[in-house]
């Protein structure tokens, strides 16, 4: 019985570790670049865009797709990133162990 209140001790103090850093990661952003640098895209730990930047001499309301384009691949490259971020963060918490259900939590 002892060796089970153990294994559950370890688990609780896991939870809380993981809960601790899914709001540390919430807090963290990355930046992302398309265009070399014209478009500019910052996503949080949460996948959540908290920013856009685009120079204005890249507008040019005849080339709309190309701008379109461009802010496209930032924010994909951003979420990229952030979820980059948030599997790193995980890693750290589960030393790689691939434990069942915890996989989407980041």
């Amino acid at each position: 019985m002892s060796q089970m209140r153990k294994m559950m001790k370890e688990v609780k103090k896991m939870q809380d570790q993981m809960l601790k850093l899914q709001e540390e990661v919430a807090q963290k952003t990355v930046e992302a670049t398309a265009g070399g640098g014209v478009v500019k895209v910052v996503a949080n730990g949460n996948l959540e865009i908290v920013g856009i930047e685009i120079a204005k001499d890249i507008i040019d309301p005849e080339d709309a797709d190309m701008l379109q384009d461009l802010v496209m691949a930032a924010v994909n490259e951003a979420i990229r990133s952030a979820q980059e971020m948030s599997s790193q963060a995980m890693q750290a918490v589960t030393g790689g162990m691939n434990i069942p259900g915890l996989e989407g939590m980041f």
